[in-house]
């Protein structure tokens, strides 16, 4: 049953995905973060005073995997297309003018998108519901946006799961903007069983919480992407946080490397850092390399 349930989430479904009783999910499957072949590539966030510094170059950084210095490169992060998945908490909770607010500030992200980047929604309750895959044709999830309808519980483990999933082994950089108003009550994947896929992604996720936050995975989990966890007072506030969000990642450094006096398999704790004093780096801890073949 277990297996079968994970198999479920990760595929591409249209429909909701709902909880048979009593099921409990099987160990995540594994999210490509590969280190074989094409390298290692890590989004990196520097800032200064909390506003993103530009103009950097690889020469600027310092990367250690498992504590080795590796030689890095450095892309052009405006080369790569952008993929936008929305995993969007619709459970009963966030009726009315919460509602309201994430739509508009959905709609605004998507304003903010490019010709070549691509968008996706999934949306969660009791249940979790692919309702857009990734998609240029940003009009699909606009008009799915405006079929929401609030009820349920909230499955959020399950949602952000199936998020990694959607953007699992995509081309271009993957950023997840998770949004909800309250803690887990539906999921059948534990917290330890997604924040293993969220170390085994490359994608960046970042949660929206509004009205205050009790006891969460979600730092842990956002923390492991090189994301962050933004809490806001009011759903008054979501546009411009999710405006903030995609500007910030569109500012990211992508620095690649092949891992090199390293180990080729199992976790490999990464260290970069910036040869300036006063800057903040914010990056993935840690990755997961394929055993060599």
């Amino acid at each position: 049953m277990r297996a079968s349930v994970l198999a479920v989430l990760a595929a591409a479904a249209t429909g909701p995905i709902l909880r048979p009783a009593g099921a409990r999910a099987a160990g995540p499957q594994a999210a490509a973060f590969s280190s074989r072949v094409v390298g290692v590539r890590v989004d990196v966030l520097v800032t200064e005073r909390r506003n993103p510094v530009v103009g950097l170059t690889a020469a600027d950084f310092e990367l250690r995997d498992n504590g080795v210095a590796q030689t890095i490169g450095l892309l052009e992060s405006s080369d790569l297309s952008l993929n936008a998945v929305l995993a969007l908490d619709v459970s009963a909770s966030t009726s009315g003018t919460r509602l309201t607010d994430l739509v508009t500030a959905s709609h605004a992200l998507l304003d903010g998108l490019r010709a070549a980047d691509r968008a996706a929604l999934i949306t969660f309750n009791q249940a979790v519901s692919p309702r857009v895959p990734l998609s240029t044709d940003l009009g699909l999830v606009r008009a799915a946006l405006a079929s929401l309808a609030p009820s349920g519980e909230t499955a959020l483990m399950d949602g952000i799961y199936t998020a990694l999933m959607s953007a699992q082994s995509q081309p271009g950089r993957s950023l997840v903007i998770v949004y909800t108003d309250g803690g887990d009550t539906a999921s059948w994947l534990r917290p330890d069983e997604v924040l293993e896929s969220a170390r085994r992604s490359s994608a960046v996720v970042y949660a929206v919480v509004v009205g205050g936050l009790r006891r969460s995975p979600l730092k842990e989990l956002t923390d492991a992407t090189g994301g962050d966890l933004l809490v806001v007072d009011s759903s008054t506030d979501l546009g411009g946080v999710f405006g903030r969000i995609l500007a910030g990642f569109r500012s990211r450094y992508v620095l690649t490397f092949t891992p090199t006096g390293v180990a080729a398999g199992g976790l490999h704790r990464l260290d970069v850092h910036v040869r300036r004093s006063g800057l903040t780096v914010q990056a993935r801890p840690s990755y997961i390399g394929e055993p060599a073949s």
